[in-house]
């Protein structure tokens, strides 16, 4: 992260400052990933096109009203924890691991193929989050297998539009944005 967060002088009932520090670190991370995610989904809303235009872009405003409830969730546990939560864009940007999303205006199902990577990565951290804070601090990783059913039920509606009848993603093996896209926009071509 881009700055030292400051141990908290006090926390909950039966959690050290050392150790809520630590899950404060991890949630602030989860934080800024649903921040992201949350403007990315906006971003698609807004530049999503073609003949599945109404369909994407009415299936995402939900999605971002329950991702911004996530984050406030989170960032209330940060400061239930004795943490300041940092929600600044310039933080997120300091401190992110992960690039900007890379597609502009394009087809629905373009977006949908990138936006399955984006959820697998948010997924796959978010899960390995749930992981750290086990032992640690369950309170905190009850809130996050929650959030993860949340973020994995998105998931499967953009999946949806991108498995085949043989159950195949359209995206398989992709491994950046872009790529997804083309795969995504290719099998829609071919299918009847």
């Amino acid at each position: 992260m881009s700055s030292q967060r400051p141990q908290p002088s006090y926390t909950v009932p039966g959690l050290t400052p050392e150790v809520s520090s630590e899950v404060i670190a991890t949630l602030q991370m989860r934080l800024h990933s649903l921040n992201d995610l949350a403007l990315t989904l906006k971003h698609i809303h807004w530049n999503v096109i073609g003949p599945h235009f109404i369909a994407v872009h009415e299936m995402l405003d939900p999605q971002v009203d329950q991702v911004r409830a996530m984050a406030d969730d989170l960032a209330e546990r940060i400061s239930t924890l004795g943490g300041e939560p940092h929600g600044t864009p310039g933080a997120v940007v300091a401190d992110r691991t992960w690039n900007d999303y890379s597609i502009g205006r394009a087809e629905a199902i373009e977006h949908l193929g990138a936006l399955n990577l984006v959820y697998t990565e948010l997924i796959k951290d978010h899960r390995a989050a749930m992981a750290e804070t086990e032992e640690s601090d369950p309170v905190t990783q009850d809130m996050l297998i929650e959030q993860l059913r949340g973020l994995e039920l998105f998931q499967w509606f953009v999946r949806a539009h991108l498995e085949s009848s043989g159950g195949e993603l359209s995206t398989a093996g992709a491994s950046t944005e872009t790529r997804a896209a083309s795969q995504a926009a290719d099998q829609a071509r071919t299918q009847p």
